[in-house]
């Protein structure tokens, strides 16, 4: 089988129409997101978890971080009972285009104790502080900004993201939307007349969905 044809029946595969046999009548169940009206889109119920999530924006601040503060917060809980892991979970944030607030995160019920911030010296490093990241076990979420990220990179996070059990979030121009992604789920975030839309573009084993002005505001915390 060529490289070209691999790519097209990996394309194939991702597709939400085609059916695939096992896997995906019953999806796995995700983590609530804390908004109902997005858990109901999504085929597990909330967020997929230990696979790379998209999020594509026309600008930052619009609502890309309020839309993933309530499960961030369920995930750096401080009961002892609602952690599967030997040690603390960390959430990274790999090359943040601005300083995370630490008082705001704290107000959003984030454990700022256990949240790392990683500056990467260059674009190739921030893929790869992702990837060991996520692959480590010990970080619950790992959030990046890449510079670009290819088909292949991806699946690299996407591999990293099931050895690790972790949760890999991209933070992505719109534009890439265009571009090929071995994600497992793709929201766009787009500024519209009174708040911010929510568009899911790609979501295995579930299907496109739009929902308008998803916020009616943007959020201060999604700045430093």
């Amino acid at each position: 089988m060529t490289g070209e044809t691999t790519s097209a029946v990996d394309t194939l595969l991702d597709s939400p129409h085609v059916w695939r046999g096992h896997g995906r009548a019953h999806p796995a169940a995700g983590l609530p997101s804390g908004y109902p009206a997005l858990d109901g889109c999504l085929p597990g119920g909330g967020w997929p978890v230990h696979t790379l999530s998209e999020i594509l924006l026309d600008d930052y601040g619009i609502g890309e971080l309020e839309l993933l503060m309530p499960a961030l917060a369920s995930l750096t809980a401080s009961d002892p009972e609602s952690q599967d892991r030997d040690t603390p979970a960390w959430i990274a944030w790999i090359a943040p285009p601005f300083q995370p607030y630490p008082p705001a995160l704290a107000e959003l019920r984030i454990d700022v104790s256990r949240v790392l911030v990683v500056r990467p010296r260059n674009a190739q490093e921030v893929l790869w502080s992702a990837e060991q990241a996520l692959s480590c076990g010990t970080c619950a979420a790992v959030l990046l900004w890449p510079a670009r990220l290819d088909d292949q990179s991806s699946r690299r996070l996407q591999l990293a993201a099931e050895k690790g059990a972790s949760w890999a979030i991209a933070f992505r121009p719109l534009q890439a939307r265009r571009e090929p992604s071995a994600a497992a789920l793709r929201i766009m975030l787009e500024t519209a007349a009174g708040g911010t839309d929510l568009s899911i573009i790609k979501s295995r084993g579930g299907q496109p969905a739009v929902l308008q002005r998803f916020f009616e505001h943007t959020s201060g915390a999604d700045g430093g």
